[in-house]
């Protein structure tokens, strides 16, 4: 009898395979997050500290001047710690995943499981802290007397979902390409910091009337979810027309990462 191997098609997510192995999620996950805090005295309070110190130092230092510019209708801190909460997701998910398959080189080269189970795992790290975070920022909206709507039952899990396929799609491509350009883990650092700043997270995206920064706005994957995820506050409405957009080129960048960790993943023993 004869066994021919073959390698899965690279336009499948291989669902049932991962399915199989579902249980390496649980102990990749909770072997990251051991290692995120050990020794640490804080520990998962850092997941908390983080988003709600920079939103109170970005609000001290550039709240007045840009509530001047524009119309905010939640105070500054609020705004800021609630793209600063979402974001924590998406910055350190695609710091975990960049980075993921190269820390995991000596198991990748031992043993075989679905090598998207790594990149999938750094990403659900981020949305641990994300649950800490988000906690805490609900109590800090009601100490503040911001109005959550009915809506945001729908809004907030939405906002997260779209928030994940973004971290997830970028964060494989840059996995792959870290694996096989090491400059990546260099550069990943830089991509994340300069994101920060072309992502309406501290500031709205209609901050300025200029096409083309509204075109880098729209093309953002992070803008529709920090704009829906806003939405269940206040009276901030979503402006679905960018929104869509952005959407679609979170799901463009699914693809295309998959598609290349795909054709990519057979070499990933011989260069990690």
């Amino acid at each position: 009898m004869e066994f021919e191997i073959k390698p899965q098609n690279k336009l499948s997510l291989g669902l049932k395979e991962l399915w199989d192995y579902r249980e390496l999620f649980y102990f990749f996950t909770l072997r990251d997050i051991k290692v995120k805090y050990k020794q640490t005295i804080l520990g998962f309070l850092w997941a908390v500290l983080q988003p709600l110190i920079m939103a109170l130092l970005f609000s001290y230092f550039l709240g007045k001047a840009i509530t001047n510019y524009v119309h905010f209708s939640l105070p500054y801190d609020v705004f800021a710690l609630s793209g600063l909460v979402l974001w924590g997701v998406f910055s350190s998910g695609l710091n975990n995943a960049g980075n993921s398959m190269v820390a995991n080189a000596n198991i990748i080269k031992k043993i075989y499981f679905p090598r998207l189970i790594i990149p999938i795992s750094s990403v659900l790290v981020g949305l641990v802290d994300f649950i800490m975070a988000f906690v805490v920022f609900i109590f800090y909206c009601v100490f503040n007397h911001i109005s959550i709507k009915y809506e945001a039952i729908i809004y907030f899990p939405f906002a997260i979902i779209l928030t994940s396929i973004a971290t997830f799609g970028s964060g494989t491509l840059l996995a792959s390409l870290n694996v096989k350009y090491r400059d990546f883990r260099y550069i990943i650092p830089f991509l994340i910091q300069f994101l920060l700043f072309i992502t309406p997270v501290i500031y709205p995206s209609r901050i300025t009337s200029n096409v083309f920064f509204q075109w880098i706005m729209a093309l953002n994957p992070m803008s529709a979810p920090l704009d829906i995820f806003r939405a269940g506050l206040g009276s901030e409405v979503i402006n679905w027309e960018q929104d869509l957009i952005s959407m679609s080129c979170s799901f463009v960048m699914l693809i295309f990462g998959i598609l290349y960790f795909r054709k990519t993943e057979a070499y990933f023993a011989d260069l990690a």
